[in-house]
């Protein structure tokens, strides 16, 4: 993790005192899996090289106090200051995610005292890499270790969820916070979201002389906007419609049977986008055990048109970025996270990293769009205590 943990002395400068220590936790890239999650569904994300943290020191009163290095007013960081007995859903701005972590942890019966944090980011804000899901997991760690709680990885994304759920009110599902408290270095999670059992699957580009880039648009998205509840909505309809518990529950090689009994052509998009995405997931699972990276890319791809064409959440310059790609000579490419903007992974030989970057950028560039960031994605380690 390449995020430099705050000083005690920048801590004690803000809040009075030292703080006890300080626990990080990744973004996440999706490699495939989108919008399979709350289906009931396969997903496999990687952990980043980007990371949130918390530096925290418990009170002696039930006094909450947060502050971030991202938000400051008058050259000052900007301290939020809430009551636990008065922490309710509904809290809007930057704080909630943290705040919401709390509020679910006491919820869940955890006997909380007050707390003072300091977090710090280096994960891209809006680009869908789970920049909330790493703060919320950073502090739900902070806190478990602090108070000695007796909660698994696992437990503590489902806690962390559930602040983005009900306290924050944004209807994700659980991957991107079982990816930054479950992922390994080196391996992608093969994670069941309905059962959440989970393995690790080996992820080792640079033996076969790849490597996986992210293209941050610049555009940004906002996952409680109508749209992402709309596909949800559908999915909910599509599955109502067939007799299943969810999605899932079709298997891809019934597909075209399942799609024939779904009489309203949008419903039908959609459902085909999840039942052919659990198919894609399984495969690059399979390449990838068998250890083939190099024949992951068309998989991928498969997966972008999907999304353009089925579950419709791309956006021109997504679609900018894996058209430019795969012309000059990416093996595969594909929107990842919730759509409507955010970003895009490109898989590629070493060969191909510095021509397809250019002709990214010259393509932005010609099109009036910003300039987009691209960095190689390293599977890292999920969350841990680091000072």
């Amino acid at each position: 993790m390449r995020l430099p943990a705050r000083s005690a002395a920048e801590f004690d400068s803000l809040f009075g005192h030292p703080p006890v220590g300080t626990w990080a936790a990744p973004g996440r890239v999706n490699l495939i899996g989108e919008f399979t999650d709350y289906n009931d569904g396969f997903v496999l994300p990687l952990a980043l090289p980007y990371s949130a943290r918390a530096s925290v020191a418990t009170r002696g009163d039930d006094i909450v106090r947060v502050a971030s290095a991202q938000r400051s007013e008058a050259g000052r960081l900007v301290i939020v200051e809430a009551e636990l007995e008065g922490l309710q859903p509904g809290v809007s701005g930057w704080s909630s995610y943290v705040l919401g972590v709390v509020w679910a942890l006491r919820e869940s019966g955890a006997d909380l005292g007050g707390v003072d944090l300091l977090l710090d980011s280096d994960v891209p804000s809006g680009a869908g890499l789970s920049s909330s899901a790493a703060l919320e997991c950073s502090v739900a760690l902070a806190l478990r270790d602090l108070y000695d709680l007796p909660l698994s990885l696992q437990e503590l994304a489902l806690i962390a969820q559930r602040a983005e759920n009900e306290f924050v009110g944004v209807p994700t599902g659980i991957m991107d916070q079982t990816a930054s408290m479950r992922c390994q270095a080196g391996h992608a999670l093969f994670l069941d979201t309905r059962s959440l059992e989970a393995r690790q699957v080996p992820f080792d580009l640079a033996s076969a002389g790849l490597k996986l880039l992210v293209v941050n648009t610049g555009v940004k998205h906002a996952l409680g906007n109508s749209a992402y509840a709309d596909r949800r909505h559908d999915c909910l309809l599509a599955a109502a419609e067939l007799g299943v518990a969810a999605l899932r529950d079709v298997p891809p090689d019934e597909m075209d049977t399942a799609l024939a009994r779904l009489p309203d052509a949008v419903i039908r998009r959609r459902a085909r986008h999840i039942i052919s995405e659990q198919g894609r997931v399984l495969e690059v699972v399979r390449l990838l055990e068998a250890g083939r990276p190099d024949m992951v890319g068309p998989v991928l791809t498969a997966g972008h048109r999907s999304l353009r064409d089925d579950f419709e959440v791309s956006c021109v310059e997504l679609d900018t970025v894996v058209d430019v790609s795969l012309a000059d000579g990416a093996l595969g490419a594909r929107m990842t996270g919730g759509g409507f903007g955010g970003s895009a992974v490109v898989l590629l030989e070493l060969a191909a990293v510095a021509p397809v970057t250019l002709a990214v950028v010259a393509a932005f560039a010609a099109e009036g769009f910003a300039k987009p960031e691209v960095f190689e994605v390293v599977a890292s380690d999920g969350a841990a205590r680091v000072a």
